[in-house]
C-alpha cells in the first residue's frame, strides 16, 4: 500500500472540485465535520453521504454512495478501517477517481479493491492537512 507522492496529492487537490464524504457527521464537533467545512470553505462542492443524517454543512446527505446522481472526484471516508473494504466495494460501483481513507484509516483489502476499480488511493492521510500543504 503506497500513498502517492505529495506533489501527485498536490495535483489532485489542486484539480479535484467535488468530494463526497462517507460518515460526515452534522455534529460540528466531530473531526468529520470540521475537516469537511475546511474544504467546503476552500472551495470544494461537499456531498455528504450518511444514512443518519438529512442535511449536513447545506448540503442534503444521501444514505449512501449508490444514490450519487454523478461523478466524484474524491471520496473521503471517515469510517473505521474494519468498514473500509465495504465502502472500497460500494465505492468501485461510482465514478471516482480518488478514494481517500482519513488519517488513521488503512486496510489492505479496500486498497486493492479501489485500485482494481481504477482509484487512486490514499489512506491514512487528513485531506484537509494535504490540502494546507498545497498552498
Amino acid at each position: 500500500m503506497n500513498n502517492p507522492s505529495r506533489d501527485e496529492i498536490k495535483d489532485i487537490l489542486n484539480s479535484a472540485k467535488t468530494i463526497a464524504v462517507v460518515g460526515l457527521s452534522d455534529n460540528p464537533g466531530r473531526t468529520s465535520y470540521q475537516v469537511s467545512e475546511a474544504m467546503q470553505n476552500a472551495g470544494y462542492k461537499i456531498i455528504p453521504v450518511n444514512p443518519n443524517c438529512s442535511e449536513v454543512l447545506g448540503e442534503k446527505a444521501l444514505g449512501s454512495l449508490s444514490e450519487l446522481e454523478g461523478p466524484v472526484d474524491i471520496i473521503n471516508v471517515f469510517r473505521r478501517s474494519e468498514y473500509l473494504a465495504g465502502v472500497a466495494e460500494e465505492a468501485s460501483k461510482v465514478k471516482a477517481d480518488v478514494f481517500w481513507a482519513q488519517l488513521g484509516l488503512e486496510c489492505e483489502e479496500a486498497y486493492r479493491i479501489a485500485r482494481k476499480a481504477g482509484m487512486t488511493v490514499i489512506m491514512d492521510r487528513c485531506i484537509k492537512v494535504e490540502h494546507a500543504l498545497t498552498k
